[in-house]
C-alpha cells in the first residue's frame, strides 16, 4: 500500500528519488551534493531524515512513469535488495536453506529505469553479476571505518572511476577460530567481533539511526555525496556550455 505525501522541495536544488531507501545513507549523501530528494522503501522508515513514502519501489516508480510525474526528478538512485547474491550473505543463505528465497529485483529495477528516461544509478554490494560496474567505491577512498566495497551501474551518464586506494589493514574480527585486529570494522553480521552500534555509526558515517539493521544495510553517504556532486558537476557545465 502506498502512503502519497506531498512533494515539497526548493527551486534550485534538483530532484532525487531514493528507491529501496532504507534509513537514508545514500539519501543523506545526495542531500549534501545538493539534491532534496524523496525516499521510498517498502517498509516503514521513521528514521529516513528526508520526505519519505511507503511503498513497494517499483511499483511507485511505474505509477510516476505512467503518469508523467517522474519529469520532476533529475536523477534516481535505487538499492535493490541484494540477499539473493550478495557474496556476503550467499553462503549462509544456502547453509540455512534460505538460498533462492529471494527473489532478484535488479533486472526489473533496471527495465523501469530504462523507461523513465532519466539518469540513474543501480547500487549493489560484490557478488552481484547482474549489474555492470560501472563505478566501484570503498571506505578507504574516504577515510572511513569500513571498506565496504560497493558497485555503481550508471544508466544515462557516466564517470571516471577514481583510484583505488590501498587498504591500510585488515577487518577486525574473528576469522577461522582466530582474531584479527585492523583499522576498519564489519558492517554486517552480527557476532564474530562485530562492531558496536556507536563503533557503526562511527566507521560510516551515520548519526541518525541506531538501529543495527538500517546500518548494516547502508551505504556510506561519502560514496553517494561523491557520486551527486560528480553528477550536478556534469550538469551544470553541460547548462552552461
Amino acid at each position: 500500500m502506498t502512503h502519497h505525501v506531498p512533494i515539497r522541495r526548493d527551486a534550485d536544488r534538483p530532484l532525487l528519488l531514493d528507491l529501496f531507501c532504507c534509513a537514508g545513507g545514500a539519501g543523506t549523501g545526495y542531500d549534501r551534493a545538493g539534491f532534496d530528494v524523496v525516499g521510498v522503501d517498502i517498509r516503514p522508515r521513521p528514521n529516513y531524515p528526508f520526505q519519505f513514502v511507503q511503498a513497494d519501489a517499483l511499483e511507485y516508480l511505474a505509477a510516476r512513469i505512467a503518469s508523467g510525474e517522474i519529469e520532476r526528478f533529475a536523477f534516481v538512485h535505487s538499492s535493490p535488495p541484494c540477499q539473493a547474491g550478495c557474496a556476503l550473505t550467499v553462503g549462509t543463505n544456502q547453509s540455512k536453506g534460505w538460498g533462492g528465497t529471494h527473489v532478484d529485483l535488479v533486472p526489473p529495477t533496471r527495465v523501469l529505469l530504462e523507461a523513465s528516461s532519466l539518469p540513474y544509478v543501480i547500487e549493489q554490494p560484490n557478488g552481484r553479476a547482474e549489474i555492470r560496474k560501472d563505478l566501484t567505491l570503498c571506505g578507504e577512498q574516504f577515510s572511513l571505518g569500513v571498506i565496504r566495497h560497493r558497485n555503481f551501474e550508471l544508466g544515462r551518464w557516466s564517470v571516471t572511476q577514481p583510484a583505488h586506494v590501498p587498504h591500510r589493514g585488515r577487518v577486525r574480527g574473528w576469522r577461522h577460530g582466530e582474531f584479527f585486529d585492523g583499522p576498519y570494522v564489519a558492517a554486517y553480521g552480527n557476532g564474530g567481533g562485530k562492531p558496536t552500534v556507536p563503533e557503526l555509526q562511527t566507521a560510516m558515517g551515520i548519526t541518525w539511526t541506531d538501529v543495527r539493521e538500517e546500518l548494516t544495510e547502508a551505504i556510506p553517504p561519502a560514496y553517494s555525496q561523491w557520486i551527486g556532486t560528480a553528477f550536478l558537476t556534469q550538469l551544470y557545465s553541460d547548462v552552461a556550455a
